[in-house]
């Protein structure tokens, strides 16, 4: 699913990003450039962002696995 139409971001892209450590939507712009034209996708993509970061497992959890 697009979240950004003017740069092209997605869903999955956003995922990606939140998987490598983005943890904020100002670093998901730097990273993917969402939310730097018009900037509609905003509120949307920080809903996207906070679920997935709430999903992810605790680094130490990881490291202990």
């Amino acid at each position: 699913m697009y979240v950004c139409l003017c740069n092209g971001v997605t869903d999955r892209h956003i995922r990606e990003a939140v998987e490598k450590g983005c943890g904020s939507v100002g670093e998901l712009t730097m990273r993917t450039g969402l939310g730097a034209n018009c900037g509609s996708c905003l509120g949307m993509a920080a809903e996207m962002v906070e679920q997935m970061r709430a999903e992810l497992p605790l680094p130490i959890l990881a490291a202990a696995a």
